[in-house]
């Protein structure tokens, strides 16, 4: 599969290093209530449970913003776009330092993922006009990459600013940060345009997606298999990542007895451990793509076994007798080999849909997807709270929930999750519209 020369490498990876920055500021913000629960929940006097709520407070309109953006990315550079939420993010990490009541806390929570939702879609579309359809799936790894690097730092940093200066004070190095990125994105940050370039070049029968209809009814593309198939696997990584950021702090301390300095290596530990695993298989996808599998093979099927993988591991985890550090090592590698459904699944949408309706489409394939991060924590929090006597076994049923449902998504993907099968259908439903 050849690569058009309209392909401009330099360019293209230096956004991809600013949005992989922008993701681990995302990341970082997410974590950050989660690496300070327990004194948080002592000084507010939370339980398991209003502590659950709070964290996922964060999706509540995580969703509806998402999808309000992502609309808006169709006809507005996402390049301001991009800006604005970052500045927002720094502003609004002031009042949860300040606050001293949890509904206060909430109502910040909300309004930060309100501000927050759009942020990986609107990051991938970006993306996507910089590479062409065969060269998306590293760098959208890469991007992923910037979470990682978000919850590794705040595994190693956020005990120590804690330890020192409190929990507050995790807030204020945050705005900081985030303001940083700002000013680097205004001074580098720019729009993509190998679209418009390929286009008048005639080179668009390099990249798969340019056989997509020029715009379809969403409610055609909504209700395809394949693309409904994409949403359930995004379900159920973000209910993993939801159950991660939220809950294996409170697990390494409270479940498995490591200090809280230890509880935070091991969880950068874990985190780091998903940067090699989702980069190499990624790695894979794109490399089979281009020795000619198609996607079904490259992206579908790999990362459907992935998820089946690692939910075996979560299984075996929280069956087997394992010693902390055994099973420390067990979610590493569990939670690690799931990524890759966030890194394909952006590009087996772009090579459905028509380019026109992919900002949109994407974001809402995030909002869809992060009702699972929304939903993961408050159910794992019952669970801890109804088995409070039942140390480690308490998280551990909550695991195996999770693993469930990552095997379910991964089966029904097997079976009706065709990119090519459903592009076709889509150009057979779009032909009457242009007679």
């Amino acid at each position: 599969m050849s690569v058009s020369t309209d392909y401009r490498p330099k360019s293209a990876w230096t956004i991809t290093v600013l949005l992989t920055g922008l993701a681990m500021i995302n990341f970082l913000d997410k974590i950050v209530l989660g690496m300070v629960a327990v004194p948080l929940m002592a000084d507010m006097h939370l339980s398991p449970v209003r502590f659950g709520v709070v964290a996922g407070s964060f999706f509540w309109l995580f969703s509806t913003s998402t999808i309000i953006v992502g609309f808006l990315s169709n006809r507005i550079a996402t390049r301001w776009i991009l800006l604005a939420m970052g500045a927002s993010w720094s502003i609004l990490q002031l009042p949860q330092a300040f606050t001293g009541s949890v509904s206060a806390l909430l109502f910040c929570r909300v309004l930060l993922g309100a501000a927050e939702g759009p942020s990986f879609p609107t990051s991938v579309h970006a993306l996507f006009k910089w590479f062409p359809d065969q060269k998306r799936s590293v760098p959208v790894a890469v991007i992923n990459q910037g979470a990682i690097l978000g919850m590794i730092l705040a595994g190693l940093g956020i005990p120590l600013i804690t330890l020192h200066w409190g929990w507050r004070a995790n807030f204020f190095v945050l705005a900081a940060v985030g303001c940083v990125w700002c000013v680097l994105w205004l001074c580098l940050g720019r729009e993509g345009t190998l679209a418009e370039r390929m286009r008048k070049n005639h080179s668009l029968d390099a990249d798969p997606a340019s056989l997509a209809p020029e715009r379809l009814p969403y409610l055609r593309i909504l209700t395809d298999a394949s693309v409904l198939c994409v949403f359930l696997l995004g379900f159920a990584a973000y209910w993993l990542l939801g159950q991660t950021v939220t809950w294996l702090p409170t697990y390494l301390e409270k479940g498995l007895g490591f200090s809280s300095i230890a509880s935070g290596r091991w969880f950068a530990l874990v985190i780091a451990f998903a940067a090699p695993v989702n980069i190499g298989l990624s790695v894979l996808s794109q490399r089979m793509m281009r020795r000619g599998a198609t996607s079904r093979d490259a992206r579908v099927r790999l990362s459907s076994f992935a998820m089946m993988g690692g939910a075996l591991l979560f299984i075996a985890l929280a069956t087997l007798d394992l010693t902390p550090v055994q099973k420390v090592l067990f979610y590493a590698v569990a939670g690690a080999l799931p990524t890759l459904c966030l890194s394909v699944a952006p590009a087996m949408l772009a090579e459905m849909v028509p380019a026109a309706q992919r900002g949109s489409v994407i974001a809402i394939n995030t909002a869809v997807a992060s009702l699972g991060a929304a939903v993961g924590p408050v159910a794992m929090g019952r669970l801890v709270e109804s088995h409070a006597n039942a140390g480690s076994h308490a998280y551990e049923s909550g695991i195996v929930v999770t693993a469930v449902l990552l095997i379910v998504a991964a089966l029904v993907a097997l079976r009706w999750l065709h990119p090519e099968r459903s592009l076709r259908l889509f150009n057979r439903d779009a032909a009457p519209l242009t007679v």
